[in-house]
């Protein structure tokens, strides 16, 4: 049962199972958020609840397929009725697989394009509402393709692209309602120097410790940490 007056609401980590998200989970952990870990490998992500929370985390595992709205939707109501109210959500998925503009048909289209961008809808349509105290960070991880489409990684570019145009009208939208919506643009491979999964998470915990007056819609995250 969640606690009746917690020092930290949940944070919901869609896209978990590991390297960039299991950076994530660690960090929020560590400042001492509960962790809600979805993603489709329920074995990967039971095993990293575990660590968690045997080293005195309060953490649990929640199998999620982000290109099925209904499935994501019930994974997060579930986790937060177990773990209470969420301050935080971090949308880190992304279908990585090459493809050039004339290969994918409309079906393979569809389907990563869910994953790519509309999976990061549902999940803030799913949080939004029950937001402790009716606000929050939102916090969601986009690619360099978004601004330097590559024809190798077409529909990637294209997820990206639209999941950036997304964040931004959604960081104009909830800032009135004192949310905070924000993306980490990451123009590099994750495993390059400068782009280790650790350095790329605290970009997104940079994004969450930003004070009210002086929040960004993104951080570009280029290899180079002192590049807003």
């Amino acid at each position: 049962m969640p606690d009746d007056n917690p020092s930290h609401g949940t944070a919901i980590i869609v896209g978990a199972g590991g390297g960039l998200g299991t950076a994530i989970v660690q960090g929020l952990a560590a400042e001492g958020y509960p962790v809600a870990l979805l993603a489709r490998d329920d074995n990967r992500l039971q095993n990293h609840a575990a660590e968690l929370a045997g080293s005195g985390h309060t953490a649990r595992a929640y199998r999620a397929d982000a290109g099925d709205p209904e499935n994501l939707s019930a994974a997060i109501s579930r986790a937060v009725d177990e773990l209470g109210e969420p301050d935080i959500l971090v949308y880190n998925v992304a279908v990585l697989a090459p493809d050039k503009p004339t290969e994918l048909t409309a079906a393979e289209w569809n389907s990563r394009f869910a994953v790519n961008m509309t999976g990061a809808k549902v999940a803030a349509d799913a949080v939004l509402p029950r937001l402790r105290g009716g606000h929050g960070t939102l916090l969601f991880t986009g690619g360099g393709y978004s601004l330097r489409p590559s024809p190798k990684f077409t529909a990637l570019s294209a997820g990206k692209a639209a999941l950036r145009a997304y964040v931004l009208a959604l960081f104009e939208d909830q800032r009135p309602r004192r949310g905070h919506a924000a993306t980490v643009t990451i123009a590099g491979n994750i495993g390059d120097p400068g782009f280790e999964p650790a350095a790329i998470a605290r970009r997104h915990l940079e994004l969450l410790h930003q004070p009210p007056g002086q929040w960004t819609a993104e951080i570009l995250h280029s290899g180079d940490t002192s590049t807003p």
